[in-house]
């Protein structure tokens, strides 16, 4: 490494920008405080040169899951580039989102209707917004994690008087109305009986139950036909969120994988390959309310994103992707399994494939991953206890990389037996982040 270029603009990007970043995942501190690269100047595939010229092999967020292609994909590239040049907005609509939305409804032959917005929270608002209307209810069941909206944080407004009542440790609702107290309620993954209690006590009120098809864990054996029967049986909509886990399973989204029939799906992330992009997609008596309330942005009639997106999806589906994507993260987690046995290092693997993390199991665990971190700083990799797996990643990558892990894992299982972890580190221990409710 050479320079503190990065570090030195983040000190001054938090006397302009609250918190430093505008999304709390890139924050320098959840990787490794004072000594994280914190900017990039250009990525390609899966590498990422920093504002010194370092240049790094992306083994952690790859965009925040953003970038399923790799960074700067040729095929989405040229797809963008073309659209620039053609004139990215107009007083006219773009066909490329007409286009766009054929392809979702030939990929979901159970959806009939799309309306688009660039990012997942909002997108997971527009949703919202849409099933209420279509209800003419209030309340929304929810598992899983959904975004920054007020829709959502509401379910923080735990008790009456203090917001330390927190479902979600982390997420403040330090403004969010107090009225919406009650409109969002959690249940958690695989617990259909939580949602039945719901049901018990709200059924004529919910709007939808809105969930990820899977998250961390296999659906238990009923647990998703019964979601599905509960919201029949009430009339509520099936909204499913596939904003992080969408496109890595199947082209389409995890809920085709697992037979699945929402009422509304809703893309982002890798739908496009790091370019803004969402989609909203659902049936048509669902969708249709969207007519009856005001969902209406100029930036949502942008044509890159639409570009973007035909261009991922259609590679991501001659390419077969997933398939890519599942060899890579199971290569990851071998390697990981077998790094932790030689260095005597005790570890728990976790999460999809494509998406695999690992945890240290030890008292001191969060001090030895911001030593992995920095370690493989050290040796050219962003690294962090979690792996989101690129179509760019190949076994080269895969296999210097884990050759790396092993040292480094065997550099820590030593310092842990030692007491030495805290001495080793260069700059604080890493912040937590907040906890999702699964």
């Amino acid at each position: 490494m050479t320079g503190r270029t990065g570090q030195d603009l983040y000190l001054h990007a938090k006397t302009r920008i609250p918190g430093g970043t505008q999304l709390l995942s890139k924050r320098p501190e959840m990787f490794l405080p004072e000594n994280w690269p914190a900017y990039y100047s250009r990525a390609q595939g899966a590498r990422v040169w920093d504002l010194d010229g370092n240049v790094y092999h992306d083994m952690s967020y790859n965009g925040i899951a953003a970038c399923i292609l790799g960074a700067a994909d040729p095929d989405v590239e040229e797809a963008v580039i073309a659209a620039v040049k053609a004139g990215s907005m107009s007083t006219l609509n773009c066909p490329e989102e007409v286009a766009l939305a054929d392809l979702l409804c030939e990929l979901h032959p159970w959806a009939e209707m799309v309306r688009y917005a660039r990012c997942g929270g909002e997108a997971m608002a527009v949703a919202v917004r849409i099933v209420r209307a279509a209800t003419g209810r209030d309340r929304i069941a929810f598992c899983g994690y959904h975004g920054w909206h007020d829709w959502y944080l509401a379910a923080n407004l735990a008790e009456e008087r203090a917001l330390d009542g927190h479902l979600l440790p982390g997420l403040d609702p330090a403004g969010v109305p107090r009225g919406l107290r009650g409109g969002a309620l959690p249940f958690r993954y695989n617990h259909a009986e939580e949602l039945r209690a719901i049901v018990a006590e709200h059924g004529d009120e919910l709007a939808a139950v809105v969930m990820e098809p899977i998250r961390n864990m296999e659906p238990a054996a009923g647990f998703l036909g019964e979601v599905r029967q509960v919201c029949d049986q009430i009339g509520a909509a099936l909204v499913v969120d596939e904003v992080s886990v969408g496109w890595r399973l199947a082209t389409g989204g995890a809920h085709l994988v697992y037979g699945l029939e929402p009422d509304i799906a809703v893309f982002a992330k890798a739908i496009s390959n790091g370019y803004p992009m969402a989609a909203i997609i659902g049936k048509r008596a669902v969708m249709q309310a969207a007519q009856s309330t005001f969902i209406s942005s100029t930036y949502w009639t942008e044509r890159i994103g639409p570009a973007a997106a035909l261009a991922t999806i259609r590679k991501h589906r001659v390419c077969n992707v997933p398939q890519h994507l599942r060899r890579i993260g199971q290569m990851a987690r071998d390697g990981w399994r077998l790094a932790a046995e030689r260095a005597g290092l005790p570890i728990q693997i976790g999460g999809l494939v494509p998406m695999s993390s690992f945890a240290i199991r030890h008292e001191q665990a969060q001090a030895a991953s911001t030593l992995f971190t920095q370690l493989m700083l050290d040796r050219g990799y962003l690294a962090t206890r979690a792996f989101n797996a690129t179509y760019a990643h190949d076994d080269r990558i895969l296999e210097e990389y884990l050759q790396a892990t092993e040292e480094v894992f065997g550099v820590i299982a030593g310092a842990l037996e030692r007491g030495t972890i805290h001495a080793l580190l260069q700059g604080p221990v890493a912040h937590t982040g907040f906890a999702r409710l699964n």
